[in-house]
């Protein structure tokens, strides 16, 4: 799509006639060139008139049912090769409202409006769709609909940024209001405000201009002091000149501290956490004193900890919220409102109402609507939900004690027909579990996709033949009538928080081996389809002629992988954690799958075209030592269980549309990536989980990622893969007190290349005092070091310390 494309496609509105049932009266600004009696149930869902009001999701140009056939051209991008996954797909939003009136034939009047745009963040329309539809009730012509139409697409997106893939990843996962707030850009150069395309033939080529600081303050959070303290370190690089290129969004010599710590002014409430010249935390008015700073330290800690809505556990001073009370840090400027990096602000001006609209900028296609991971794991908790029907390997991989959810990620994956019910339900509750259902199959939309393309939000009888033709489709319905007609594998009914498993799913789903992929495993211990837990665990039930049937029943273990993962989500939920934290963890959970999956493939058919082979660092003599890849497992009997537990789901998912999508994903990532050459997830699982680790392999792994540190971009990347509930940096930190001192060097070196990027100061913010102490130390030391090198002078007796091995702890990667 262009970048002067329309926010709002269409405007639509439809009324409910007493005689003609639903009508769709207006279509603005030309006729969609579709089924209009769809098009009217949609917008009037069932039971519309026993709601005050009610709000549904539609799409269009999703099937060959619902794509449109205007008569003029939507944008420049019509007629275009639309081949590329949910390029050309339409979202509707739609409003409902049923206004009692006794002179009406019966006492009330229906009436729904809806815009149709390009964007998945539908959310935003809502202020302004309540405001409209209001203005239709008392004027019911088509002005209202032009109004709408022209303030809608008078919204001024101009000035919006488009992050790149990584940069989304590293938003979303953090939920610091200033994260990524210098990314300011020639927006131009990118094609669409809604996506993260970048035109090629027009890479960017200036420097973003720096914001100035925020009012100085006495404030003893480290993440204020540190970022601004660099950005004013460098204000008179950005003045002298920049560094244009499209390998990076920032100057180099803007953007890079020239200085090098000095152990001195170093604070321990983490204020001061890169010095050398401190002008600019001088006149921000920072306590320089370590008596004052311990007494500040303990007191953000303590009110941090009670002020933040998603906690981690590592330490109290790493990815919190800011104090309560006091404004957010912003590089904004001093006298601007702080506002929050996730969204990019706006406003809708209609009917002389200016309505303040936040769009978020880290959203992916496979996420549209308000669908939570909160909402839809709490209606389908283990301890509320009744679950019933056959087991299935393909939904049950840890048989009858199998999560609910996991049951639905399964089913989802695996390409099964699956219909939310909500009986006497709002359509708006049905619609959003659906939405959430796409979130939860395709990791939030960062791991797979194809989801969107096979789901309806809401679902009538009127075309039930068509949707009910889409392979593995994913319905929301308020009519009861739909669970008794079976046409599906699974039915979640959110009103009663039942999940029911169809008596025919062995029959439309068998599982079973093809006898063209014989089993072929290198470990010796993965089973055949359909066995799930050990050989013990498998009971096959007879038929009436004694012999087995193919149907395995199975019990399942309550300290599996996938339970304790749900009990986790679960807790983080009852302790109020936010959304993005709930569903950083399902993306984790999709992520895992998909590299046991790979293994899987590489067990059974030698190789894998989803993942980076797997392999262990080898190192012989005469030959460079190489880096290992593919997925981490701690030993070969977890791999094992893993492998066994996983088997029928990931032969299933290799059959449908989605595994071929992320084949073709993969491929391209290959060649697009930043960082090239090794598998950096590999590596950082290394630095995380690995008991033992021999020095020549953590010195390759710091080498690695350290050469591969040379843009933006590589950075954006490597950061994205280090998220907060993670720990952030903390396995790369780990290298700091490393046995070696080449690997101790390697990570300062790390960090150094970190500090030269706004983001990478945040993400060095949320290290412990204790880790950023030793980077100061050891980088002040090392800059000693040359300058007596260059000088020919005698080291200080610092820098000989800095030289001494450390002492072997819990924290070092010694070993191997």
């Amino acid at each position: 799509m262009s970048h002067d494309a329309q926010h709002c496609s269409f405007v639509l509105v439809a009324d409910f006639d007493i005689d003609r049932g639903a009508q769709l009266t207006y279509q603005f600004p030309q006729p969609l060139g579709t089924d209009e009696g769809l098009l009217a149930n949609l917008m009037l869902p069932d039971g519309a008139e026993r709601q005050p009001t009610d709000w549904t999701v539609f799409f269009l140009n999703q099937t060959p049912f619902n794509t449109i056939k205007p008569v003029l051209a939507l944008g420049s991008d019509e007629g275009k090769d639309t081949t590329e996954e949910g390029s050309n797909m339409l979202y509707g939003i739609n409003l409902v409202r049923t206004k009692l009136d006794k002179t009406a034939r019966r006492g009330a009047i229906v009436k729904a409006m809806a815009i149709v745009t390009r964007y998945p963040f539908l959310q935003i329309f809502k202020p302004v769709l309540l405001l409209a539809l209001d203005d239709y009730f008392m004027n019911p012509s088509q002005d209202c609909l032009a109004r709408l139409f022209d303030a809608v697409n008078a919204m001024d997106f101009s000035n919006m940024p488009v992050l790149t893939r990584y940069e989304k990843l590293i938003m979303r996962n953090t939920e610091r209001q200033d994260v990524m707030i210098g990314r300011v850009e020639d927006y131009s150069n990118y094609t669409d405000p809604g996506t993260a395309t970048l035109h090629p033939n027009n890479p960017p080529s200036t420097v973003p201009p720096s914001r100035p600081g925020h009012r100085p303050t006495n404030s003893g959070d480290s993440r204020v002091s540190f970022e601004d303290g660099v950005l004013m370190r460098g204000k008179k690089d950005r003045d002298s000149g920049s560094r244009n290129g499209a390998e990076s969004f920032k100057s180099a010599s803007a953007l890079r501290s020239p200085t090098s710590p000095s152990e001195a002014s170093f604070s321990l409430d983490g204020s001061a956490v890169w010095v050398g010249d401190e002008s600019g935390l001088d006149q921000m008015g920072f306590v320089a004193s370590a008596s004052a700073a311990s007494a500040s330290s303990s007191s953000v800690s303590s009110v941090a900890g009670r002020g933040r809505r998603s906690t981690d556990a590592s330490s109290s001073s790493s990815h919190g919220a800011y104090r309560l009370g006091e404004p957010t840090p912003s590089l904004a400027g001093a006298s601007a409102a702080p506002k929050d990096s996730h969204f990019f602000h706006t406003a809708i001006n209609y009917n002389e109402h200016l309505l303040p609209v936040k769009v978020p900028l880290s959203t992916f296609p496979e996420e549209v609507g308000e669908g939570s991971l909160i909402m839809l794991c709490t209606t389908f908790s283990p301890t509320i939900t009744n679950m019933s029907g056959p087991l299935h390997p393909h939904l049950h991989t840890n048989g009858s004690l199998t999560p609910p959810v996991i049951v639905l990620f399964n089913a989802l994956i695996t390409g099964k027909r699956i219909i939310f019910l909500g009986h006497h339900k709002l359509a708006e509750n049905v619609s959003n579990h659906v939405l959430a259902a796409c979130a939860l199959g395709s990791g939030c939309g960062v791991v797979m996709r194809g989801f969107i393309k096979r789901a309806f939000p809401y679902a009538t009888l009127i075309n039930r033949e068509e949707w009910e033709s889409i392979p593995g489709y994913i319905a929301g319905v308020t009519n009861p009538i739909f669970e008794t007609a079976g046409s599906w594998d699974l039915l979640c009914d959110i009103g009663t928080n039942r999940m029911v498993v169809s008596k025919d799913i062995h029959m439309n789903h068998p599982a079973s081996w093809s006898s063209s992929n014989p089993l072929i495993i290198r470990t010796g211990t993965l089973k055949a389809e359909g066995s799930v837990g050990s050989e013990e665990d498998v009971v096959r039930v007879q038929t009436k002629e004694g012999a087995a049937t193919q149907k395995l029943e199975f019990a399942g273990r309550p300290d599996s992988a996938d339970n304790l993962f749900i009990e986790d989500v679960l807790g983080a939920i009852a302790s109020h954690y936010s959304e993005a934290h709930v569903r950083a963890k399902f993306t984790e959970y999709a992520i895992r799958f998909v590299r046991v999956a790979a293994r899987y493939e590489e067990d059974v058919l030698g190789a894998t075209s989803i993942a980076w082979p797997t392999a262990v660092y080898t190192e012989r003599g005469g030959e460079k030592p190489r880096l290992g890849s593919g997925g981490h497992f701690s030993d070969d009997i977890s791999a094992a269980k893993d492998l066994a537990s996983n088997a029928s789901r990931v032969e299933a998912w290799r059959r449908t549309d989605c595994y071929k999508l992320y084949q073709a994903d993969w491929k391209s990532t290959l060649t697009t990536n930043p960082i090239q050459g090794f598998d950096l997830p590999h590596q950082l699982s290394r630095l995380r989980f690995a008991k033992s680790m021999s020095d020549g392999e953590a010195e390759l792994i710091f080498r690695a990622i350290s050469e591969n540190l040379q843009t933006y971009d590589q950075v954006t990347e490597l950061l994205s893969w280090l998220p907060p509930h993670l720990h952030g940096l903390q396995p790369l930190s780990f290298g700091l007190f490393h046995q070696n001192e080449a690997v101790r060097e390697l990570a300062v070196d790390l960090f150094n290349e970190l500090r030269g990027y706004p983001i990478g100061v945040q993400f060095l913010q949320a290290l412990n005092h204790f880790q950023r102490y030793a980077y100061v130390r050891q980088a002040h030391a090392k800059e000693q070091r040359l300058k007596d090198a260059h000088s020919l002078a005698v080291p200080h007796s610092a820098a000989f310390m800095a030289r001494t091995p450390s002492n072997r702890s819990e924290s070092s990667l010694g070993g191997g």
